[in-house]
């Protein structure tokens, strides 16, 4: 009986999950295996032309390009967010709600608008180039924005957050004598922190690595503002075939290419946390 209730209250949620996501995913991997006509649109027949062309290695460094972004951003994004989500767990009880509230505010705004405003920040005469003049300096600033680095920065920025509350759930359940019996034993806190913390929060730094790396290597919005179309990254790409070229097959080749990568990230990464689960169920 309890099995039935679960299951009717899990269909809503299954109905708009197949709806909208598995239905259109089909759609997709069956579109990839077919011609582009002449003057665009689908031709009916059967080819794995889009399938070979993927690995063509015009487009196999568009996808190395795009992973490697995506890696900088899920690295600088772990490491900031957890030592955010670090100070976060060792404030007061009263006070963690609100930092992070604080933590959460960006997303109160719209993605574009936090985008653009990089662009403000970023630009010759934005507010950065503003006060570094303002301190007395006269020379020509590098260049910030329509670079990989103005990219990265807002990849890393936009994100944060998921980082930030996927370390903070782990390191607030950290049980406390834990790492007081290791400070007992000799433990300096260096050693505590790689030891015991470190291991323990894994899979909060796992997860927040994967959701960093698997939004960004196909994002197209960031790129194409603080790129300035400068460099294509794989979602750019798509984005082109679909709506520029008109080449509807290989567009959805390259999307279900990137979607099996990103699915074989969440795989590797739910396994992972599966496993360190076990073993500390083992342990306790």
């Amino acid at each position: 009986m309890t099995d039935r209730k679960s299951l009717y209250l899990m269909t809503p949620a299954l109905a708009w999950l197949t709806g909208l996501m598995v239905i259109p995913c089909l759609l997709i991997l069956v579109l990839a295996f077919f011609r582009r006509g002449i003057y665009g649109g689908i031709e009916y027949t059967f080819t794995l032309e889009n399938i070979w062309l993927v690995f063509d290695p015009l487009y196999a460094g568009i996808f190395v390009k795009s992973a490697t972004i995506a890696g900088t951003s899920a690295l600088i994004a772990v490491i900031v967010g957890y030592a955010a989500a670090y100070a976060i767990a060792a404030a007061p009880s009263r006070r963690q709600p609100m930092l992070l509230f604080f933590a959460v505010l960006p997303f109160w705004s719209n993605y574009l608008v936090r985008t653009y405003a990089w662009i403000v920040l970023l630009n010759r005469e934005g507010l950065i180039a503003s006060v570094v003049h303002s301190l007395g300096y006269d020379g020509e600033l590098p260049r910030l924005l329509y670079t990989e680095s103005a990219v990265v920065v807002g990849l890393v920025y936009n994100y944060l957050p998921f980082v930030i509350l996927a370390c903070y759930a782990p390191l607030s359940r950290l049980n406390p004598e834990v790492i007081e019996a290791s400070r007992d034993l000799g433990g300096s806190g260096w050693t505590t922190f790689r030891r015991v913390t470190l291991p323990m929060t894994a899979p909060g730094i796992a997860t927040g690595f994967v959701f960093v790396f698997v939004l960004s290597i196909g994002n197209f919005v960031t790129p194409a503002l603080l790129g300035g179309g400068q460099f294509q990254m794989i979602g750019n790409l798509v984005y082109a075939q679909f709506l520029t070229a008109n080449d509807w097959p290989f567009g959805a080749a390259l999307s279900m290419f990137l979607i099996a990568i990103m699915m074989g990230l969440l795989t590797l990464q739910t396994f992972a946390t599966e496993r360190a689960s076990g073993a500390r169920k083992e342990e306790s």
